[in-house]
């Protein structure tokens, strides 16, 4: 079985936790448009829900696939979250950002009451950090937020290069929102909580890519078939 059919596996079991009336938040990335792509052809065939979308992609998506969408100042909270991840360590913290939408995506996550997280099984690991570390910063002071930056890494006990991130055409990558993202090699984060915290005090840094406490369940699809972990 290819990449591709495990993420849509993975999708097609969240979307086992859909019901008619909810409001959702709708993911971005490969494995999150699976989803979009699957939940729109339950609105197709009847089924009544309303998106918040976590990028233009997924909006774009979402409407190409005839799911209706909102946005949060229109509904107060989101009854479901389902988003996809670069990593995922046992206590369903989790890495992301590699496809840039973290901002959006965290503030969808934070608005919901649950967050499911869809990934074929290499995603899973026993400590964050092997896939690099996003960090959405202003550009403006940039080297003084890359200075902060490797301060939170040393008291965090964690250190590695940082590298502005590039488009495909060579150009500074520009997130939704305007803004930069600093890829982090890290390797191992001993204390992932800890480090969140020491880099949402910077003020440069718009947000990070560690989504701490927020997915409630996981859904993993490999070779073995599905397997669903909740957060404990």
């Amino acid at each position: 079985m290819t990449m591709d059919q495990l993420k849509r596996q993975a999708a097609a079991r969240a979307l086992e936790e859909v019901r008619d009336g909810m409001k959702l938040g709708l993911g971005t990335g490969s494995t999150a448009k699976h989803f979009v792509e699957l939940l729109g052809e339950r609105v197709r065939a009847g089924l009544k829900v309303v998106g918040v979308p976590t990028s233009e992609a997924t909006r774009a998506d979402a409407q190409r696939c005839c799911v209706p969408l909102t946005t949060l100042d229109d509904i107060d909270r989101l009854d479901l979250t389902v988003d996809g991840a670069d990593e995922i360590d046992p206590a369903l913290d989790l890495i992301k950002g590699g496809g840039g939408a973290l901002l959006r995506e965290k503030i969808v996550a934070a608005a919901s009451d649950r967050m499911i997280v869809i990934a074929d099984d290499s995603k899973w690991v026993d400590a964050l950090g092997r896939y690099p570390l996003p960090v959405e910063v202003i550009p403006f002071g940039l080297a003084a937020t890359q200075r902060a930056m490797r301060t939170a890494f040393a008291e965090s006990e964690v250190s590695g290069q940082m590298a502005v991130r590039k488009a495909k055409d060579g150009h500074v990558f520009v997130t939704d929102g305007g803004h930069w993202i600093i890829d982090a090699h890290l390797g191992r984060i001993r204390n992932a909580a800890r480090l969140a915290t020491l880099l949402s005090a910077i003020p440069g840094v718009v947000e990070h890519g560690l989504f701490i406490g927020l997915a409630s369940t996981a859904v993993l699809a490999g070779a073995q078939g599905i397997r669903v972990v909740e957060r404990h």
